[in-house]
């Protein structure tokens, strides 16, 4: 096989941050994906409809006039979110849910969820008027090992949100374990995941043998290989309840470089190369697209695209550095070779 051509893919967790940074992850994101659902982890955080209309418009001011894409807004989730400010994201047709932040588990998240055992009546209003639950899963607590918290937090708080609120769907963003993979698979209808390149890719010994590799660091941190293997069974079953969602989140290079570094893969700027090499490598091909194209849309209730993408074997190398915003920054997989590049991209 030399050529590959697919409905064109959406992002469905995606991380554009603000500012003049816009002008270099939009376009590195609407290059391939005609939709994408947009993290509300900006400081200050996306916590109104209002603020992220006003965010959205912002997005397509970054946006290449040759381009089309479709920014789907999510607000962030807090111990006080009302349940008229749940009506109001129901009613607007370009938010497409609620994040829901474990107070400290990431990036920008401090203002997230204190409480989750006490955010019934949330989860209830939102199941009432069809918003979907989208989730970072894991537990924060320093005495719980890093490499459990997602466990931990499927067992103490996700299973209870499922069993008690069935009308409501939800998301496990970014699952890392065979636990969530399988949690995810034995669950009722409503309950999906979605799978990043670096967690199909890597284990934790890409992160940590030879040396911390700090642009290999992201939350929730890589797992070691079984966990990883579950997740490339998952993403390759043709199950529909696993899709797409690079979880793409750049840094600056002195932010990942740091004595404490930033937690994020910058992937957009070789998202679909990168699992097109991961479904290659599992001689999986042929469920790239349902993987990239379909299941995310059907399970959010969208049409599928309906253009197309072509990727070319072709071999090419992602670049060491990419500047933006007059920082320099370290793509995920940089100065790797791919195997497959985009037709008519620039690669």
């Amino acid at each position: 096989m030399q050529t590959i051509t697919m409905i064109r893919p959406d992002d469905w967790h995606l991380h554009l941050r603000d500012g003049a940074l816009l002008h270099e992850t939009v376009p590195a994101t609407a290059r391939v994906f005609h939709r994408a659902v947009v993290m509300p982890n900006l400081v200050p955080p996306v916590t109104t409809v209002k603020a992220a209309m006003a965010y959205r418009e912002r997005i397509l001011a970054a946006l290449p006039a040759a381009m089309t894409f479709q920014p789907l807004m999510t607000l962030y989730l807090t111990q006080t979110t009302s349940v008229d400010e749940i009506r109001a994201a129901a009613e607007n047709p370009h938010v497409i849910g609620f994040k829901l932040y474990p107070a400290g588990a990431t990036t920008n998240s401090s203002a997230g969820v204190t409480a989750v055992a006490e955010m019934g009546y949330v989860f209830e209003a939102m199941a009432e008027f069809g918003v979907p639950l989208l989730i970072h899963g894991e537990v924060t607590e320093s005495h719980i090992d890093i490499f459990d918290r997602e466990k931990v937090f499927i067992d103490r708080y996700l299973r209870h949100i499922v069993e008690q609120h069935p009308r409501l769907k939800v998301i496990l963003e970014h699952i890392t374990t065979a636990d969530a993979a399988d949690f995810v698979r034995e669950a009722r209808d409503g309950v999906a995941a979605t799978i990043t390149p670096q967690h199909l890719l890597m284990n934790r010994n890409d992160l940590l043998v030879g040396g911390v590799r700090p642009h290999n660091f992201c939350l929730p941190v890589l797992k070691r290989r079984s966990h990883q293997e579950a997740l490339q069974q998952a993403a390759i079953s043709g199950n529909p309840k696993f899709f797409l969602g690079t979880d793409s989140a750049p840094h600056a290079r002195h932010k990942k470089e740091a004595a404490c570094g930033c937690a994020g893969c910058y992937s957009a700027p070789a998202a679909i190369e990168l699992y097109a090499e991961f479904f290659a490598q599992m001689d999986a091909l042929d469920k790239l697209e349902n993987f990239a194209s379909r299941f995310g849309a059907e399970f959010y209730g969208f049409p599928l695209n309906t253009d197309t993408i072509t990727l070319v074997k072709q071999e090419w190398t992602v670049p060491e550095l990419i500047h933006a915003d007059d920082e320099p920054f370290v793509p995920y997989w940089a100065g790797e070779s791919l195997m497959w590049t985009l037709a008519d991209s620039s690669n």
